[in-house]
């Protein structure tokens, strides 16, 4: 981690990724170590059942997703369909996202990352993920020009983003409100079911953005995967 530089955002408190081990049966994706077809590179954090990871997939083709899911029956039930759907450009992997990005994502190699319908967080707000440390790690892992969307249907989580990402993270960012006919996850076709107004935020990375990490990488030896 680099200290003595300018920093773009205003977050104080500093993530500490040499603190956290790497998940059980940690193994890293060819598609990291050798992305021969130079497909762009995109996340989703909370995968759940697949839902969303499976159908974009299907439909760009020329983007390879790896979509991270935490919670073991959600992921057994995203795993069996992943394997159904049988598609080249897609990892589903089990484990604590933000362990397994430390371990595993190089800087600036990422596109996009998709946090659809996180946990809220109501009554802990410090692990909201724009209030989080982590998220200056997570911003140095995406590339100049990349984008972070985040889909929430709690008002008040969708205002703190916003808020935290214009003025803490300094980040070029658009609110939306979601179509009632979109389908992305089991959450947002419920929830705008029910009637209620989901909210989209796209959150865009502008060059010569600085974080304490854009050259803090672990290296793996990949022959002894």
């Amino acid at each position: 981690m680099t200290d003595n530089i300018e920093l773009t955002h205003r977050q104080s408190r500093a993530f500490q990724p040499e603190k956290l081990s790497p998940p059980r049966n940690f193994i890293i994706p060819n598609i990291i170590t050798d992305n021969k077809d130079n497909l762009p590179l995109l996340l989703e954090i909370g995968a759940g059942k697949g839902k969303h990871a499976l159908s974009f997939v299907s439909k760009n083709p020329n983007k390879h997703l790896i979509a991270i899911e935490r919670t073991r029956n959600k992921f057994d039930a995203f795993a069996k369909l992943a394997d159904l759907q049988n598609t080249s450009n897609l990892n589903a992997i089990h484990a604590d996202a933000i362990a397994w990005i430390v371990h595993a994502i190089a800087p600036s190699s990422v596109a996009k990352i998709f946090i659809l319908y996180p946990n809220p967080e109501q009554h802990n707000p410090n692990q909201q993920w724009l209030n989080m440390p982590f998220f200056e790690f997570l911003l140095s892992r995406l590339q100049d020009d990349g984008e972070v969307v985040l889909v929430t249907n709690i008002e008040s989580y969708m205002d703190n983003a916003e808020q935290r990402a214009t003025e803490v993270w300094c980040l070029p960012n658009t609110r939306y409100q979601v179509p009632i006919d979109s389908q992305r996850t089991h959450f947002e076709v419920k929830y705008l079911a029910r009637g209620e107004t989901c909210w989209e935020l796209s959150i865009h990375k502008p060059q010569g953005y600085k974080t304490r990490f854009d050259d803090w990488h672990i290296s793996y030896d990949c022959t002894k995967k």
